[in-house]
């Protein structure tokens, strides 16, 4: 018989580990700390800002009343323009190349000009269409002929009334936003698989109807994230409409305070106390459509994890 010889290895040593240390962090907090700490002080004991005063005049009933029309032009600009995006993308995915070239001009058209010009540019349009009258052509002479009295005009309309105001900054932000929008629409429903158009259109669907219910449900995830920066952005160049003007706005009712005031840094400091707060709200809102889109997506399960594990199922139910 062999005898076996065993020897024993000597326990390893315990690792001493030594923590790496970090100088650079430690110095970026405290000159962080310090600043905003300067900060601080500076917005509670500089006499300029006089917070009571702005207290006591951003929440007034004409400020309230420009918070409202504020909110309320952005949700109409925006779903005018989605509206607006979903058409013109549509049609620049279309293989007709006068539609898809029609679409391309407009997109080209809009996001070129500045918003702020566009809006002056609706407020001025009552120039280029003081009247226009919608009825039969030529009704006054025709009238004349066959001697008769009348007038076929069923119709008048007053471009000086139309384009001024509310309609006009609608008009402008919503043209300028749909641009915007047709390119984020695009973008979203080319992420999807062609297959789904192509098996859409194999179980005998119109394009119609497969844009509406295939394509757009999947591009929504796509589509969602950049939408709500839009939204954003809208929120905030709703204070380009003093060049319009639209007095009930909220930037403008806050600057006028501040002007017949002579208080103009309280007030600047209350419209960025206001946009603040509205954009947060805008926030939330983007953060919970996200997630409701995004489900599905994202997981830590990788496809070819997701297609083991479901073959498996597939083989243990037989």
């Amino acid at each position: 018989m062999s005898s076996r010889t065993t020897t024993r290895q000597a326990p390893p040593e315990q690792i001493k580990a030594v923590p790496v240390r970090h100088v650079g962090r430690y110095v970026a907090a405290a000159v962080i700390a310090v600043i905003v700490a300067m900060f601080v002080h500076m917005l509670l004991t500089n006499p300029v800002f006089q917070w009571g005063f702005m207290v006591d005049n951003m929440f007034t009933p004409a400020v309230l009343r420009g918070a409202r029309t504020t909110l309320i032009m952005t949700v109409l600009a925006m779903v005018l323009g989605v509206l607006l995006g979903i058409i013109f993308a549509v049609m620049r995915l279309s293989p007709n190349p006068i539609v898809s070239g029609a679409a391309w001009g407009y997109i080209w058209f809009f996001r070129a000009i500045p918003r702020i010009v566009l809006l002056f540019f609706t407020a001025n349009l009552g120039a280029l269409y003081a009247t226009y009258d919608l009825g039969f052509p030529f009704d006054r002479q025709l009238m004349d002929l066959f001697g008769f009295s009348g007038d076929l005009r069923f119709l008048g309309l007053d471009g000086n009334q139309i384009f001024a105001g509310f309609t006009a900054g609608l008009l402008g932000l919503a043209l300028s936003e749909g641009a915007y929008m047709a390119e984020i629409v695009r973008a979203g429903i080319q992420s999807v698989d062609p297959g789904q158009t192509e098996a859409a259109s194999a179980l005998g669907m119109s394009r119609g109807t497969t844009m509406r219910r295939i394509v757009l449900p999947q591009a929504m995830r796509v589509i969602i994230p950049p939408t709500g920066n839009e939204t954003i952005a809208m929120l905030k160049d709703t204070s380009l409409l003093i060049a319009v003007p639209v007095t009930s706005e909220l930037n403008f009712q806050l600057r006028a305070i501040g002007s017949r005031t002579f208080q103009i840094i309280p007030m600047a400091v209350a419209s960025i106390l206001w946009y603040l707060a509205l954009t947060s709200l805008l926030m939330v809102g983007q953060h919970f459509l996200e997630k409701r889109f995004s489900r599905g997506f994202g997981s830590q399960e990788t496809r070819a994890q997701r297609a083991e594990r479901q073959a498996g199922e597939i083989g243990a139910s037989k």
